[in-house]
């Protein structure tokens, strides 16, 4: 494997469990304001990001590369109100698909074509990352200023299911 596209994928290990540990932060706000349904659409989106970790951790296990564990940031999450959270969330998913893209742009400029393939799965759940956020910030836009609205999205969000990946961490 190329040491270049080695080392940003364990770099991206790190940063999506970082995104695990930020999005437990953002729940834990919510659950604090009694939001419960976005808090609990925010464990989900956590359980996401700890699956993608092990993703790139596996795959770096399965070409013999090393990998050391780094130290994860503690999360900003001081907020004034209850929408900062969820532009803070379509800003990460953003800044996540840009890795994403360098990651993908790296592994097909040094011919890691298996790479690039594994790589694949995971722009296209970006763009579901992004659109996923950017409707949450929509709802709350529309309906999060009257309680009332406010009540019926949180109970909405309650019903947010486990994301099923369509591939598992041994693939």
């Amino acid at each position: 494997m190329d040491q270049k596209v080695a080392e940003l994928l364990k770099d991206q290990v790190n940063k999506e469990f970082f995104s695990a540990y930020l999005y437990l932060a953002y729940s834990n706000y919510y659950y604090e304001k009694t939001l419960d349904g976005f808090g609990h659409w925010f464990d989900v989106q956590a359980r996401e990001e700890l699956d993608h970790a092990l993703k790139f951790l596996k795959y770096l296990q399965d070409n013999s590369e090393p990998v050391t564990l780094g130290a994860i940031e503690a999360p900003d999450a001081n907020f004034s109100n209850i929408r900062e959270p969820l532009v803070a969330a379509l800003k990460h998913e953003k800044y996540v698909t840009g890795l994403i893209h360098h990651l993908y742009g790296a592994a097909k400029d040094a011919s890691d074509y298996r790479c690039c393939q594994f790589l694949e799965w995971f722009v296209a759940e970006q763009g579901e990352e992004e659109k996923n956020a950017s409707d949450l910030v929509a709802k709350y836009d529309l309906f999060g200023g009257d309680p009332k609205g406010l009540y019926l999205l949180n109970a909405e969000l309650k019903g947010r299911p486990e994301a099923t990946t369509g591939q598992t961490a041994t693939e």
